[in-house]
């Protein structure tokens, strides 16, 4: 099964949640053509997840499943269910939490998988499901692929389950609904710990880089009854904006900001975004918000500007990472949508750190970090390693729950916010010299449109490749993992160098152009060949 066959996306299966009952062959029709999601197609999933779990690392057939807050994820969880006790898996439900929380799940109770309901950022109409291994990394594509092949298969026999059975196996073997804040609130305060040993203490900061209160922004999420607490316990005056009885993800949270995005004041008290709409007037370079995504896997920050507030993307808080613990050598990645500058500027601090360039997709950076066996990390101390996304993934080591010296790999927004504020807090201030960086999108286009093979991909190659011939620059086309139909075309010459990359979303219906320039170059003329290759895309992908 190729790639383009399987249901998985960027960061799992995602789709627009229909609740009616259909037949199986009509819920795999609906996710494939109208990216709708039913609970036929959860119970097939539930049921290839443990039809294949000889192919997952570990042994045992516990699965650990949690959610989000969204309105179709109950019915969507029983589903799941009823399709993993079918078929033999124990299961067990930790309730509502972040997708982080939902890794640290995996490890306490020793699964051998774990469900993450969920569409991140995505509208609460949609949802979805990420997997996990016994490891706590995502699931990656062969298994992916392997699941996809299954639920084909079981789609096409006879698997009735009378009433009785089906609602008594539609529940966990396993219920606790309380476990999920008491347990990453005890994991996130032991890691403050450990990013306060590498970064420096709390105690130590200077007032005068964070506003008081500093606003937190949970995306009306998990984090949203718990967060800002947990960091005015540790001196942190703060204040969460967000609500857990609103709805996820409207008008909150880091996936409504773009990593490059910027406000004057008057544009903030205007902003529809309700932390954006609150912020204070601050002094220039002041640390004043921070925001999560709906399922908490990554995290946003904002800082004051001369004339308002610009975002801190995952590229400046991975520099103030680095630039805090710079003695050591650290092993780093980052996505081809960050900063051409970054991987430079990692190594200027510490000439011993090695940099990796990834995928689009937390996992990406957690495979590029991991050993080579796919297994956990091994040291006496927090290992100098992270993983970074422009979009606000930060994946961090953290500490196994009952193995000594043993360290996972996870994105937590949470216990990002906590690292980014004890690096900002105590780092010695050298100054990473940003490149130029624009993103569009070609919205509601067929993405089954864009592939390596297609016509539009050939022709945007050759377009791109003469036009920064044209303005002297030796051109390469690079190819990354993860990413078959990915057009990345780098460009290097005296002056800098230029990346423009053309790749689909994972998640939504939109493919997306990339321009990353060094510092030193007049970003005119490439904005102006990204605006050609827009308009031929939008041509191509989007006409009926």
């Amino acid at each position: 099964m190729t790639v383009s066959d399987s249901f998985f996306g960027t960061d799992g299966i995602r789709g627009v949640v229909e609740l009616r009952d259909v037949e199986e062959d009509e819920a795999i029709r609906l996710i494939e053509d109208e990216r709708t999601l039913t609970p036929a197609f959860m119970r097939l999933v539930g049921e290839a997840l443990s039809y294949t779990q000889p192919h997952l690392p570990g042994d045992g057939s516990v699965v650990v499943v949690g959610w989000d807050r969204r309105p179709g994820n109950q019915a969507l969880v029983r589903a799941l269910t009823l399709g993993l006790r079918l078929t033999g898996s124990r299961v067990i439900h930790i309730g509502e939490c972040a997708t982080p929380t939902l890794h640290r799940a995996v490890l306490v109770f020793g699964a051998r998988a774990g469900c993450m309901i969920t569409a991140s950022h995505n509208p609460v109409s949609d949802s979805g499901i990420k997997v996990f291994d016994t490891f706590g990394y995502k699931s990656n594509r062969a298994y992916e692929a392997d699941v996809s092949q299954t639920v084909r298969q079981l789609a096409e026999e006879d698997r009735d389950v009378d009433v009785v059975d089906r609602e008594a196996l539609s529940e966990p073997d396993e219920d606790r609904p309380q476990w999920s804040e008491t347990g990453h609130r005890t994991w996130l305060a032991e890691r403050w710990g450990q990013f306060e040993s590498m970064f420096g203490s709390w105690a130590d900061a200077a007032p005068e880089r964070f506003a008081s209160p500093f606003l937190i922004d949970c995306a009306n999420g998990f984090g949203a009854t718990w967060l800002a607490a947990f960091l005015r316990e540790h001196g942190v005056d703060c204040h969460e904006v967000s609500s857990p009885s609103a709805v996820l993800n409207e008008g909150c949270g880091a996936g409504d900001l773009s990593p490059t995005a910027t406000w004057t004041h008057e544009e903030a008290k205007a902003s529809p975004h309700q932390m954006i709409q609150a912020l204070p007037s601050a002094p220039e370079g002041q640390l004043v918000a921070a925001a999560l995504d709906g399922d908490g896997d990554r995290c946003l920050l904002v800082q004051a500007t001369k004339t308002g507030f610009a975002v801190v993307d995952g590229d400046a808080m991975a520099a103030m990472l680095l630039e805090a613990a710079a003695d050591h050598p650290w092993s780093f990645a980052a996505s081809i949508e960050s900063d051409v500058a970054l991987f430079g500027h990692a190594q200027s601090l510490n000439p011993d750190t090695t940099c990796t360039e990834t995928a689009v997709g937390d996992r990406w950076l957690s495979y590029a970090l991991r050993p080579e066996d796919g297994g956990w990390l091994h040291g006496s101390t927090l290992p100098t390693c992270c993983g970074i996304e422009d979009s606000g993934h930060v994946v961090l080591p953290a500490p196994h729950p009952s193995a000594p010296d043993t360290w996972s790999l996870v994105g937590d927004g949470a216990a990002t916010l906590c690292a980014v504020l004890l690096a900002a807090a105590n780092r010695p201030g050298a100054v990473f010299e940003r490149g130029h960086k624009r993103r569009v999108s070609v919205r509601d286009s067929r993405r089954e449109r864009w592939t390596a093979a297609s016509e539009v991909f050939a022709a945007t190659r050759l377009h791109v490749t003469a036009a920064l011939e044209a303005e002297g620059f030796a051109v390469e086309q690079r190819h990354i993992e993860g990413e078959p139909d990915l057009l990345l075309i780098h460009g290097t010459s005296k002056h800098g160098v230029v990346s423009f990359g053309v790749r689909n979303s994972g998640t939504q219906a939109k493919t997306s152009l990339s321009m990353r320039l060094s510092r030193a170059l007049d970003p005119r003329p490439f904005w102006a060949i990204q605006a050609r290759v827009e308009d031929d895309l939008v041509n191509a992908l989007t006409a009926p």
